[in-house]
């Protein structure tokens, strides 16, 4: 897993701030909260983007397996939630996916190619923060959240891949645009705790 962590580490244009990590482990219970929402969501991006481009195959069966990976770990977040005594709720979502998504084209087939960057992003910052958090937390979410990051590293490598296919060739200008944009989300000061926000 650490050649894994390498790679996202290199990907990635910023780590995570220390100032977040003490967000996080003031704001625990509001942590799997958003965790549990950020799960859901992920498994609706992949189903959403089955339901859109039916004809490819190589997309519909990774996103598939993913889809299915991402409500199980929001299956075993509710789980770990409920132990706590910690309800499932309603957040407000953060900046940060929509910030991404701003720049997406409006047309294909440059709207899938960044779609699946931004997708590629998201699970890789994913990745990066549960490295970041584990150490810290008790040994059950430790050990929950360093489970994750062989998966999430696979899903930020098959985004890749899939943009790259999706391009016909490289895309490392789109991911350059991209990059730029998630560490001005990740760096700047938040208005309110999330997963993915910035240092609050």
């Amino acid at each position: 897993m650490t050649d894994a962590l390498n790679a996202i580490h290199d990907f990635l244009p910023c780590r995570t701030p220390q100032r977040w990590i003490e967000n996080a482990l003031a704001n625990q219970d509001l942590m799997l909260i958003d965790h549990a929402h950020c799960e859901k969501k992920a498994a609706s991006t992949a189903l959403s983007l089955m339901y859109r481009y039916v004809d490819n195959t190589d997309l519909l069966n990774k996103m598939s397996r993913l889809a299915r990976e991402e409500l199980r770990h929001f299956e075993q977040v509710l789980a770990i939630m409920g132990k706590r005594g910690v309800r499932y709720d309603h957040l407000t979502p953060a900046r940060y996916a929509a910030g991404l998504r701003k720049e997406v084209r409006a047309e294909d087939p440059g709207r899938l190619v960044d779609v699946l960057i931004v997708g590629a992003i998201i699970e890789a910052r994913s990745c990066e923060r549960f490295a970041a958090l584990a150490p810290h937390l008790d040994d059950t979410l430790s050990d929950f959240y360093n489970g994750l990051l062989k998966s999430e590293a696979r899903h930020y490598r098959d985004y890749l891949a899939l943009a790259e296919r999706a391009a016909g060739g490289p895309v490392n200008d789109r991911v350059e645009t991209f990059l730029g944009l998630e560490r001005q989300l990740i760096e700047s000061p938040d208005t309110e705790f999330r997963f993915h926000s910035g240092p609050v």
